[in-house]
């Protein structure tokens, strides 16, 4: 199985909601780091898993939408607690569509949000 990762940092806000979680409760920042690991058992005709330009530019665009933000306030988080392990399966989820090539068998998101803590989220594909 080939396996290609790329990292991003990002920096964004948050609190949590329907509980009480203290401090969590009230808004704060994260300085995230965001990897993404794809995985296939075969490379295309030029010895790429994917182009990793490709992946840079769709995590760029991704994290745009997130970068500086309220998580609370996007249209991705109605109704969602934007827990950790939300946040990276929907960060998954759009990778996923945005990095289809036929060879791509598994995405996972690991999503760190400070030194000592992370979530992750695989999608078989």
């Amino acid at each position: 199985m080939f396996e290609l990762g790329v990292q991003r940092d990002f920096i964004a806000q948050h609190y949590l909601i329907g509980g009480d979680w203290g401090a969590e409760n009230q808004l704060h920042s994260h300085h995230y780091r965001l990897e993404i690991v794809l995985q296939a058992t075969e490379l295309d005709q030029h010895g790429y898993l994917v182009d990793i330009v490709a992946v840079e530019q769709a995590l760029e665009e991704l994290i745009a939408q997130y970068r500086d933000r309220t998580l609370n306030d996007l249209p991705p988080f109605r109704g969602l607690n934007p827990s950790l392990e939300h946040f990276c399966k929907l960060l998954c989820e759009a990778l996923c569509v945005r990095l289809q090539t036929p060879a791509l068998k598994q995405i996972t998101v690991k999503l760190w949000e400070n030194e000592i803590a992370w979530a992750s989220y695989t999608l078989e594909i």
